[in-house]
């Protein structure tokens, strides 16, 4: 076993590195206040639909609860830490609950969200309605 010199800005600089690429994403109020950590998310959209991955490993599809209200979509879960009973020389992977919250755009058929979850990773997909043209609208002035 190799003796590592310690380092305790190491640690801090792997904090702050989290915090700025949050800042630099999809950054919420509600995510750090409710949160123990937030899984990495993509969003892509083709013509058709928009595509949320969300990478939930180690976490069974009955651990996460994915709901829309309001016009937002709203996936919760929980990463359970299991080796309570062994001595633990190093944790950097992320355990406890999540919540990631995304507002919808105008767009989305609710009603027809679909979810999979396929080796540690969930898919959304956001079938989209057709583009309604703006709708004109005269005011009278009294």
């Amino acid at each position: 076993m190799d003796l590592v010199h310690f380092n305790p800005f190491r640690e801090m600089d792997s904090f702050l590195s989290h915090f700025r690429r949050d800042m630099n994403g999809d950054f919420s109020l509600q995510n750090f206040t409710q949160s123990d950590w937030m899984p990495p998310v993509d969003i892509n959209e083709s013509d058709k639909e928009f595509l949320i991955t969300v990478e939930v490993p180690q976490i069974d599809k009955d651990d996460i609860k994915i709901q829309v209200q309001n016009g937002m979509l709203n996936i919760s879960g929980e990463r359970k830490y299991e080796n309570e009973d062994k001595k633990a020389h190093r944790i950097e992977r992320f355990y406890g609950s999540f919540q990631r919250s995304f507002k919808l755009p105008d767009n989305v058929k609710e009603d027809m969200i679909d979810a999979d979850h396929k080796n540690g990773v969930l898919y959304l997909t956001l079938p989209k309605t057709k583009e309604k043209a703006p709708k004109l609208l005269d005011i009278k002035i009294h």
